[in-house]
């Protein structure tokens, strides 16, 4: 079995990327191919319609730290005073089992993960502006005014590690958004050191043929 690509989908808080992590997942399995949402340990309270287990795994501080001093995550960062992990065993098996993985992770979560899988897919996800960024963390009501000014201050400096990544995509238009991740999956299947098992089948074909006319 072919292991699954690792897509590592990062961009502003309110960029996006969940949205359209979510729809590609769909889209994938309507066409009966296995691909999995990485559900990340957080130490935040769940926000309202949250589930455990389902949109993150809700740990106390002092159990997030344990699971680090044990080596059990892949990356892990502090976002607005939270902290944010991704288990190394979850995201391993499932790429052993042909699961395409796709982490929703900040820009320190992504660097750390390029650092430890170099294979990995690379996208970054940019709001059209910077009023219709607010307008969304606005529209969420999740946040207090002074919450939604620091992750607007944030969201430039994230955005300016663009060219750490190997993808960009404007999420202006949703649909539109949606069918250029789609693409940006389709194509990492083509990528030579992937196709390498059926080059070499094919190679072998040719040589032995080549060597029976000779």
């Amino acid at each position: 079995m072919q292991q699954g690509e690792l897509f590592i989908v990062s961009s502003p808080s309110g960029g996006g990327k969940t949205t359209l992590i979510r729809r590609v997942i769909e889209r994938l399995g309507q066409e009966g191919r296995k691909a999995y949402f990485s559900v990340s340990h957080t130490t935040r309270p769940p926000r309202p319609g949250e589930k455990h287990g389902v949109d993150y795994y809700f740990v106390s501080r002092e159990e997030f730290l344990s699971m680090v001093d044990r080596g059990e995550f892949l990356e892990y960062a502090e976002v607005h005073g939270n902290l944010y992990g991704t288990s190394w065993q979850e995201i391993r098996g499932k790429r052993e089992s042909g699961y395409h993985v796709f982490l929703d992770i900040d820009v320190q979560g992504a660097r750390q993960v390029r650092g430890r899988v170099p294979d990995a897919v690379k996208v970054f996800i940019f709001p059209p502006s910077f009023a219709e960024l607010k307008r969304r963390l606005l529209f969420r009501r999740q946040d207090r005014e002074d919450a939604i000014r620091l992750r607007m201050r944030n969201a430039l400096n994230e955005m300016r590690e663009y060219g750490e990544f190997d993808y960009v995509i404007i999420n202006d238009e949703l649909e539109v958004a949606t069918a250029e991740l789609f693409a940006i999956v389709t194509a990492s299947r083509l990528r030579s050191q992937r196709m390498r098992g059926c080059v070499e089948t094919i190679l072998d074909d040719f040589a032995r043929h080549l060597r029976e006319d000779l």
